[in-house]
């Protein structure tokens, strides 16, 4: 399928590895001009990179100056670390926030803005399962994914007034360096052999975790032309996970 994206100017953040760095190449394959911000630079350099922290105050406001008029933002970057309440501290919950939850906003306000002018263009943010599927083990996760997919349909039921679309995706399981670092410890303490980490992979829908790119290409499809009715709606892509009963 053609998707008609090649020109179109992206902007992906946290995109130096991962499903980031997954979502800059898919982009970049359907034709766009793609730039990318980390806290790190990526391994190869195939795209427009800058680093950023977006945790900071600023660093939105700055990157949006540097990235110039953008046709589609991906927002991606940040991880929360898991923990019940009584775990996650206020310093290690305000920390996360300030990247995922506030990072998001901040930089999407910056891009709207711009994006609203020109009567054009498309956000995507990718979120999480864990804001459906709530996990009181990972209270800080869940409740910011559950407060983003709340902001990606409250914005995007109202952004087609101004030309725009918002979307959200929210993985499950997929197989990062991330995922696959926890699972070789956890089949060290399992087997003896950190090696022997997709044996614990059989539980998952379909025996394994979903790739970046699968999530990727979801990406670039709601992000083009073909999927032009879309917004202020969230794709789950997690196996059935968030649909299961128990």
């Amino acid at each position: 399928m053609e998707l008609n994206l090649k020109g179109k100017r992206a902007l992906v953040t946290g995109g130096s590895k991962g499903i980031g760095w997954a979502c800059a190449c898919a982009l970049a394959d359907e034709g766009c001009e793609v730039m990318i911000a980390a806290r790190n630079p990526p391994a190869a350099s195939r795209h427009k990179f800058r680093a950023a922290d977006l945790s900071q105050r600023g660093a939105a406001e700055a990157l949006a100056e540097w990235a110039g008029e953008l046709d589609i933002l991906v927002n991606n970057a940040g991880a929360i670390p898991g923990g019940d309440l009584l775990r996650v501290d206020e310093d290690t919950w305000r920390r996360a926030w300030d990247l995922k939850v506030f990072g998001y906003l901040n930089l999407t306000r910056q891009v709207y803005a711009r994006m609203k002018a020109r009567k054009s263009g498309v956000i995507v943010n990718i979120l999480g399962n864990a804001g459906e599927k709530l996990d009181a083990s990972y209270i800080a996760g869940s409740t910011a994914n559950a407060g983003l997919m709340a902001f990606t349909r409250t914005l995007g039921g109202a952004s087609h007034a101004d030309g725009i679309r918002v979307v959200g995706i929210n993985p499950g399981p997929v197989a990062t360096d991330r995922l696959k670092s926890l699972f070789r410890q956890r089949a060290e303490a399992k087997f003896g052999d950190p090696e022997r980490y997709q044996e614990l992979f059989a539980g998952m829908s379909f025996g394994r975790p979903a790739t970046p790119e699968e999530i990727a290409w979801m990406v670039a499809f709601l992000a083009s032309e073909r999927s032009a009715y879309t917004t202020g709606c969230i794709v789950s892509i997690d196996g059935g996970l968030a649909s299961r009963s128990t």
